[in-house]
């Protein structure tokens, strides 16, 4: 199947900065991304790649400029901060189930088959690991069908055959969906995105060409 090159997100002077900081964590960033595109976030530990990512999903708002999706978008994948807590993880699928007008037991059935979690979802969610409620995202995500998924880190989560699961079902089976994908993992990122943005000193510069993204990146680490 050919890639769908309409654009599926457009980017204009995004920039964010925290109350009281003296400077943005980036600013002036503007990019588009295809309905089949995957780019990957590149930056080191504080440059603000879980920050985009969370912008994105519309977890938290820009400081100025727009962001404008013409297809759908999951919640950031591996950020468990969408989940109300006091409720068991039944009741949030139950929850997104009416939010998103999805066949609850359907729904649950499916998140259940992929998060592993058994009979630990009728638990608060409060009460999982982080690597529990990335699986509750994950399955989630997966199981009500998105255009383009927004992923943090989250292939770090459990253990070597859940980390197989995962890829195979977001780079295998859902290979003509759009990704954004924050992660330091440069294999991962050169196996499976055609682009990246790296985010350094408060800028962030775009590269069609993923290899050039991981060398910068990884001299950047390096220094």
């Amino acid at each position: 199947m050919p890639a769908d090159t309409r654009t599926g997100l457009r980017v204009e002077g995004l920039g964010k900065t925290w109350r009281q900081a003296s400077r943005p964590v980036f600013s002036d960033l503007d990019f588009a991304l295809g309905r089949s595109d995957r780019l990957a976030v590149l930056g080191r530990n504080g440059q603000g790649k879980s920050t985009l990512i969370k912008i994105l999903g519309g977890v938290l708002p820009a400081s100025v400029g727009r962001v404008d999706w013409g297809m759908t978008a999951s919640w950031p994948i591996g950020f468990g901060g969408g989940f109300q807590g006091s409720l068991s993880g039944l009741d949030n699928i139950r929850f997104l189930a009416r939010l998103y007008d999805r066949n609850f037991a359907e729904l649950r059935d499916r998140v259940d088959a992929f998060a592993e979690l058994g009979h630990q979802l009728t638990g608060p969610v409060k009460h999982y690991s982080s690597g529990m409620r990335a699986r509750l995202a994950f399955g989630l995500s997966l199981a009500i069908e998105f255009d383009c998924y927004l992923i943090d880190e989250l292939v770090a989560v459990g253990d070597a055959r859940f980390q197989q699961k995962c890829q195979e079902e977001l780079f295998a089976q859902r290979a003509d969906r759009a990704f954004i994908m924050a992660s330091h993992d440069v294999h991962l990122v050169a196996a499976h995105c055609r682009k990246a943005l790296v985010i350094e000193g408060g800028r962030a510069k775009l590269f069609d060409d993923v290899h050039e993204a991981v060398e910068i990146y990884t001299w950047l680490r390096a220094a």
